[in-house]
């Protein structure tokens, strides 16, 4: 953990203590920019498909990507055409980006070309509502992968994810804590979802209640498509892991407690690899994120893996999420989250 992660989870940490103007500066301007929104100073670009936003209120990984993926693949299944949007974080390109069959990571972005991969229709671009109307006219349903603080796309509803482990940390603002927003923010959601943890006791200090889900690596899949195994066939073996994720240590945690010697290599979030990055010169294998893998493919060794994982839900949960994307399919209007009073805080 970074010494400023660190500081983040400590409210009376020095580091803390020192940002805390620059706190307050960022709520303000955070504050006078939803409140531009609100009375229509800047511009809410509607749409004629519902938008569900995935997102956090928190900096770093929470695990919006894996349940977007779950979330569309359980959309699909009942007859709906969902699409995706995102900004495409660390792609090489600019503008608006509509995936095909060759798209690359450095074109769309390495999280919205797992989505094109799973087959579905996958639109980018810095004015998330820009990529929302390159789709609009052929789904029934836009699931927009992060962008919960990207008012100019109007939204028919959000949910917001908390990582488990992590909560709010300090509850503090950017950059004296890990808050986009703040806590009153989780009253506007549709759904809040804990991953990995209790939402009796990580949700506590919001005034929310929640679902907690669960994120756990279950399978390997080689990177040419050729092989795949049970990860519990790999206890005690020695292994180098690779992640350029919002949050590696997680990653590395999750094959540690399925019996894994791990050799950890954290890297940046949407970290562009070169090859040479991963040679490790002693012949054990690679295992990585299902993201890293869509960046290391064209040059992957015969033993390197991408860790695949399962979510698992409550039926309540499930059934919450049911009702949510069917009265959205029979919704072709939109309504801003402005209109919630809750939304104002």
């Amino acid at each position: 953990m970074s010494v400023v992660e660190n500081a983040w989870q400590t409210r009376w940490h020095p580091l803390s203590l020192f940002m805390l103007p620059w706190s307050w500066l960022f709520a303000l301007i955070a504050a006078v920019r939803r409140l531009a929104y609100r009375r229509g100073w800047l511009t809410i670009h509607t749409s004629c498909v519902p938008v569900l936003v995935v997102g956090n209120v928190t900096v770093g990984g929470v695990g919006k990507t894996p349940l977007v993926l779950w979330l569309a693949n359980r959309i699909r299944a009942r007859g709906l055409t969902v699409g995706v949007v995102s900004r495409g974080y660390g792609r090489a390109t600019q503008g608006l980006r509509i995936a095909h069959a060759c798209s690359t990571a450095d074109e769309i972005g390495d999280e919205p070309l797992l989505f094109a991969q799973a087959g579905f229709p996958v639109a980018v671009a810095e004015r998330r509502a820009d990529a929302v109307a390159a789709l609009a006219g052929d789904v029934n349903l836009v699931i927009a992968d992060d962008g919960l603080q990207h008012y100019a796309m109007q939204r028919a509803a959000e949910i917001v994810v908390v990582d488990g482990d992590r909560g709010f940390g300090n509850g503090r603002r950017l950059p004296a804590g890990p808050l986009r927003e703040p806590l009153s923010r989780l009253h506007a959601a549709a759904l809040v979802l804990v991953r990995n943890g209790v939402p009796q006791q990580v949700l506590a200090c919001s005034g929310v209640s929640g679902h907690r889900f669960d994120v756990d690596a279950a399978t390997l899949q080689s990177l040419d498509g050729l092989r795949s195994e049970p990860l519990a066939r790999w206890s005690d073996r020695r292994v180098h892991a690779v992640a350029g994720i919002g949050y590696p240590e997680r990653f590395f945690a999750a094959l540690r407690d399925k019996g894994l010697d791990v050799i950890a290599h954290p890297f940046a979030d949407h970290h562009r690899y070169r090859p040479e990055e991963l040679q490790f010169g002693d012949g054990l294998p690679v295992l990585m994120t299902g993201k890293d893998a869509v960046k290391c493919r064209d040059f992957a060794q015969p033993d390197w893996w991408s860790v695949e994982i399962a979510i698992r839900m409550q039926p309540e949960l499930e059934a919450a999420l049911d009702a949510l994307v069917q009265e959205l399919a029979g919704q072709p209007a939109q309504s801003p989250v402005f209109d919630s009073e809750n939304a104002r805080g």
